[in-house]
């Protein structure tokens, strides 16, 4: 009897990682603040583009803050964020659309960046 419990419970374990692995991939689309990891939990409205865009905080990683959490870049996701935040016109509180895939390492590889108005 305990065998057959341990031999489903691996199983229904086993299937429960093959669905969330397939979620991994998918391409997503989040509406936030582009920021570094490290200012996060800063408030968002008065986050200053010049504070994102410092050697520190670049060197921390970038991300979307969307629906209360942080999504982590890859590296050259984070060079398509610094590029959209220099060419944005507001200082603070610029809200970006983010569309691309996450990988198997948690983090997103940015297809396209674009400023909301």
């Amino acid at each position: 009897m305990l065998k057959k419990f341990i031999f489903s419970l691996t199983a229904v374990m086993a299937l429960s990682l093959v669905v969330m692995a397939q979620d991994k991939g998918k391409e997503v689309s989040f509406t936030g603040n582009l920021v570094d990891q490290h200012c996060s939990k800063a408030d968002m409205a008065t986050h200053k583009r010049s504070c994102v865009t410092s050697k520190a905080c670049l060197d921390s990683g970038l991300g979307v803050f969307a629906d209360g959490k942080f999504h982590a870049f890859d590296a050259d996701s984070s060079a398509k964020a610094k590029a959209a935040l220099e060419k944005s016109k507001k200082d603070a509180g610029a809200k970006f659309k983010v569309t691309g895939t996450v990988g198997a390492d948690g983090k997103m590889s940015v297809k396209s960046i674009t400023e909301e108005a």
